[in-house]
């Protein structure tokens, strides 16, 4: 059983809490929206930037949250300090809607908690492709939110780029510019500059990406955002992604080319661990 505390209706658990039936609006609607934040080693970074994009999340998707941005992540730093300093877990808050038939009834929004042992993986390289799926345009989809429904297409994207013998996929927005990898958003490095691609409302700006973006820029690296193309990643002299999994990851496969880890993504990686000393919940 994989290690972790849950919080649903006012107590905490030790097992995940049975939570939705047959006739719970987020069961066959998907009104679920969650965020992720990590603690590494006792470490919380940007918990209350996770917490406060919930919130927004949640508006986007017409729920009602029941907590503050404020309390969900008190109850997130409870629940860290109830399990062993020494391991890493995801932090997983979400709101969903009990009820509803196509439209959620927001005063029937519910909030869960799983926090949950996920060992980050440390500074490793990946493999990546091209993928057939696109992410949807902000009038196709909620791309503002962090929902549910929006997974199962950077899934199948996943499952065809797996079967090609890659560990992740690269998809395009509609219009054929680079968006993000299945998992994580992307960056590339060239002349010791790294780019990520400018905010279009096809893909969320992950709170690391943010995060990231400016410890590189204080550090006094050049970070431009800006439209990349694929024909972009496939010259650029590094390959990386960030985000709360792994936060900071080099490619070191984009279809057949082969890269190696370089200073750009190096440098995020190690920033980014020290800032996060700041974060200590014990």
């Amino acid at each position: 059983m994989t290690l972790g505390v849950y919080y649903f209706d006012g107590e905490w658990f030790d097992e995940p809490p049975r939570i939705v039936g047959p006739m719970s609006h987020a069961f066959w609607m998907s009104s679920v929206v969650f965020d992720g934040a990590r603690a590494i080693g006792g470490l919380v970074p940007d918990l209350d930037l996770h917490c406060e994009r919930l919130m927004r999340s949640a508006d986007a998707m017409y729920l009602a949250p029941t907590l503050e941005a404020k309390e969900i992540a008190a109850l997130c730093r409870e629940g860290v300090r109830r399990l062993p300093r020494d391991k890493d877990f995801y932090i997983r808050p979400a709101f969903y809607a009990e009820e509803g038939f196509i439209n959620p009834v927001p005063e029937s929004t519910r909030f869960v908690l799983a926090i949950y042992d996920a060992p980050m993986p440390r500074f490793k390289g990946f493999s990546a492709c091209l993928s057939s799926q696109r992410r949807p345009a902000r009038d196709m989809a909620p791309t503002n939110a962090k929902a549910a429904c929006l997974y199962p297409n950077g899934a199948r994207a996943l499952r065809d780029a797996e079967a090609r013998g890659y560990g992740n996929a690269i998809l395009l927005d509609p219009n054929g510019n680079v968006a993000e990898f299945a998992t994580a958003n992307i960056w590339i490095a060239k002349d010791g500059v790294a780019y990520t691609p400018v905010e279009n409302g096809t893909f969320l700006s992950g709170v690391t990406r943010q995060r990231v973006a400016k410890l590189l820029r204080d550090s006094g690296l050049e970070v431009v955002e800006r439209t990349i193309s694929f024909e972009d990643i496939l010259a650029a002299d590094e390959v990386f992604s960030t985000g709360n999994y792994q936060k900071v990851a080099p490619a070191t496969r984009v279809e057949d080319r082969d890269l190696q880890p370089g200073p750009v993504s190096r440098k995020a990686y190690d920033l980014y661990l020290d800032y996060a000393k700041g974060f200590d919940v014990f």
